[in-house]
Formats: structure tokens, C-alpha cells, sequence
């Protein structure tokens, strides 16, 4: 039987992008290796958000140019968003690369499986996995209006388009027959959700028909914009019960000046009382966020502000990356790169080690306390799942729990996790 291997790197929408691919490879008869020495098929799905990203794509990318001169029949494909409109480009650099294509362009995909005797689909169609998992991820807008001033996607992945409301919800719902209990509803801005289509419905109206969905016990979606998220939508994770309350909010500095080189539309202020307003509507609710250090121009002081926000608003989860100059962005055509890189790791670790200890004390207010897991596997003997809040929790117990909401009592805590033990009787 023909084999496919698959190495992902980035984002949850390159996940969700592999996932599919995986699936319709399956369905064409091939079934999944561990090992790329092994495969007809080898894909690599890219990201080039970071620079540290990309290098680690182009080394993998280099390390399988040996192994096509053993294998010589090995199809090599690279998808994700190294892959611009220059391709002709990428394949003077890696000749030994048999197929491009750029995030979800299925049709050069299938165009080329259909030259290999394999079943050539409509681009909308959607696969379903032989082996579904708990949680799944499912695309809901593609592409991004916004044009920050640091961000690639635009330039790779295009303007933002919508799938229709429909579509989705009979995706989720042959997923939730097939076994998923979980969606987490994804976009690069995912609450600009229905702007281009006909009938404009928003995310809001979405999560009200997927909660309708006998079988599905929870729902999520990421990644928010600030300037775009609406009282509508804040009110929807308030009132419907499966939409868990759990919110990503990228803030990226504390700093307006910053905010404005940035072009991320919103104020420091603006973004506290959004805060607020969502923490007056959905009590209990927890918040991430991503912050970019040693951007373009940003002083110690700014840093500090930045800080400060992180102190005040108290994030139970923040995303840390130092600023990295990306192709054709705003920020690296107009702004010079000038925070030293070791300033710009110092910021970095600052940051962190702040988070860290206000993550432990978020965490530390768990113990003791019985908290809902939905049990997504095993990791080293132990059951894990996470809380409605997006928490980590890990327990021991012999019975076949995948998939289950249980009620877990927590024992220990860390800034990353929580411990305990499934209450007897607690299974739903």
C-alpha cells in the first residue's frame, strides 16, 4: 500500500489544512508513516510568521534532497505560506521539490493526484478521517484585511474569505457523527467571519446553529482581532452553552505608539475596556493573548509599558515572540530593525518569566477545586483534557475515558498545567 508522511509546522490553521489533506490521502487509498524514508507521498506544510519558522523549514526541506536521490519515485509537495505567487522561484532553489501550491489551493493539489491515478474531488469538498479525533479543527475564513504592519499572512494566504454558513455546519456535524466532540472554529481573523458572503451572517450567528448540534459538547474559535470583535459576539459566549469561555485576544504591545507603527487599529485603552466588557458579560472567563517584543523602534520604556499591561490584565496564557523582519511587510520595507537581537531576547525571557508566575498563581487558585474535563488522550500513563478555560489537566484512572467530560479534582498545579484525581461517578 502507498504511504504519505506529513511534517507540519505553524499556525492551527496549517493543521487543519494537513488534517484535510490527510484525510482525502487516506480516502484515496494511502495510509499515514512516522518515517518520510518510508512514503510515496512526503508533504511539508510551512510557516515563515517567524524566522525561526522559516529556518526550520528550509533546513527540513534541505534534508530531504538525499532522500530523493535515493528515492527518486518519492513525491516531495510543499504547501503552507513559504509558498508565494513566485513559485518558479522556490523551484530554482529546491529542484528536487515536485509539487508547490500555497495554502488551501486544492486544485493544483488535486490536479496533480488526478496525474497520479488518484480521485480528483471538487475543491469544496471536505473529507472526513477514518480515526477522528476529539477535538477538531475546522476553517471558517481564510485570508486577512487587517495589513499589520509585522504580518505576512495577507501577502501569503490573500484577503479574507469566508465559507459558507451552511457548509460548516454539515462538516461539523458529519464530524460530530464520525465521533468529535469538540470544534475550535479557526481564522487568521476569525471574527471578521461573514463580512463577504451574501447573506452576512457573523461569527455570532454561527456559534448559535453549530450549538444546536446534538452531540457536540463544546465549541471554540481563534484567533480574535480587538478592533473587530463585537458586543454580539461576546453576548453569544456568554449565553450558549456549548461555546466555552475561553478567549484569544492578540494585544502584541502595551504601548500606543507601538500599537500605531504596528497598525493594529486600537488603543491600550480601547483594548482595557474591551477587557472589561467582556469580563463584566462572561464572568469567569479566560483570556490569551499574543505580545511581539524588540519591535522596530520600541524603547526599554515602551517594553515596560507592555509589562505593565501584562501585570494589570493578568492573561492566563500569553504568546511571547521577538520581532523578526518579514518579506514584502510594511514594518520591513519602512521601519529599520534596530533592537538588538540579545535586547530583544532579554525582552523575550523578561516577559516570560512575568507570565509565568502570574500564570502560576491564576493556576494555583485550582487547587482543591473540581474543575470539567473533556479527555482528549493519553501522554505518559496519564489521561489529558482541558478545562471549558482552556486549562491543561492531567489524572491517572484505568477505565477507556477518551472522549468523556469527567470531573477531576485538582491536587497540584504548575503555570503550564493542572493534576488530580477523576471524582468516582463523575462521568457524563
Amino acid at each position: 500500500m502507498a504511504k504519505f508522511y506529513i511534517w507540519t509546522i505553524g499556525c492551527q490553521m496549517n493543521k487543519a489544512d494537513s488534517e484535510f489533506i490527510a484525510a482525502y490521502l487516506e480516502q484515496a487509498g494511502y495510509s499515514p508513516t512516522t518515517i518520510a524514508e518510508k512514503a510515496n507521498f512526503i508533504l511539508l506544510n510551512s510557516c515563515v510568521v517567524r524566522q525561526s519558522a522559516e529556518d526550520k523549514v528550509i533546513n527540513k526541506l534541505s534534508s530531504l534532497k538525499r532522500l530523493k536521490e535515493k528515492s527518486p519515485h518519492a513525491a516531495i509537495a510543499l504547501t503552507g505560506c513559504l509558498v508565494d505567487s513566485k513559485a518558479d522561484e522556490l523551484k530554482k532553489c529546491f529542484p528536487w521539490v515536485d509539487l508547490f501550491f500555497r495554502p488551501q489551493q486544492w486544485e493544483i493539489l488535486f490536479q496533480w493526484a488526478e496525474s497520479q491515478g488518484l480521485p480528483c474531488p471538487d475543491k469544496k469538498t471536505f473529507f472526513l478521517p477514518p480515526h477522528p479525533p476529539v477535538s477538531a479543527f475546522i476553517p471558517i475564513i481564510q485570508g486577512c484585511n487587517s495589513f499589520c504592519s509585522y504580518c505576512i499572512v495577507p501577502y501569503r494566504r490573500g484577503r479574507e474569505r469566508s465559507r459558507d454558513l451552511e457548509d460548516i455546519c454539515c462538516q461539523v456535524q458529519s464530524l460530530v457523527q464520525q465521533g468529535v466532540k469538540e470544534v475550535t472554529l479557526l481564522g487568521q481573523s476569525v471574527d471578521s467571519y461573514g463580512h463577504d458572503l451574501a447573506s452576512r451572517p457573523d461569527l455570532a450567528d454561527l456559534l448559535a446553529e453549530l450549538n444546536k448540534i446534538e452531540g457536540l459538547l463544546r465549541i471554540r474559535f481563534l484567533t480574535n482581532h480587538p478592533k473587530d470583535m463585537s458586543q454580539k459576539l461576546i453576548q453569544a459566549v456568554a449565553e450558549l452553552e456549548k461555546v466555552c469561555e475561553h478567549i484569544s485576544l492578540p494585544i502584541q504591545a502595551g504601548d500606543n505608539e507601538i500599537l500605531r507603527a504596528m497598525r493594529r487599529g486600537y488603543t491600550v485603552e480601547q483594548y482595557q475596556g474591551l477587557v472589561k466588557q467582556i469580563r463584566s458579560t462572561i464572568p469567569g472567563v479566560a483570556l490569551s493573548t499574543d505580545v511581539i517584543v524588540g519591535f522596530p523602534g520600541e524603547t526599554k520604556e515602551q517594553f515596560e509599558r507592555t509589562l505593565d499591561l501584562l501585570r494589570q490584565i493578568r492573561f492566563d496564557r500569553v504568546h511571547i515572540a521577538a520581532y523578526s523582519p518579514r518579506p514584502s511587510t510594511i514594518a520591513a520595507r519602512r521601519l529599520e530593525d534596530n533592537v538588538p537581537p540579545e535586547e530583544k531576547e532579554l525582552r523575550r525571557t523578561k516577559a516570560e518569566a512575568l507570565q509565568q508566575c502570574i500564570a502560576a498563581e491564576i493556576n494555583d487558585s485550582f487547587l482543591g477545586k473540581t474543575v470539567e474535563v473533556l479527555v482528549e488522550g493519553e501522554k505518559k500513563a496519564k489521561w489529558q483534557g482541558r478545562t471549558r478555560g482552556d486549562k491543561l489537566v492531567f489524572f491517572t484512572d484505568s477505565t477507556n475515558l477518551l472522549g468523556q467530560l469527567v470531573k477531576v479534582s485538582i491536587e497540584r498545579t504548575s503555570p503550564w498545567a493542572l493534576q488530580g484525581s477523576i471524582l468516582p461517578g463523575s462521568i457524563n
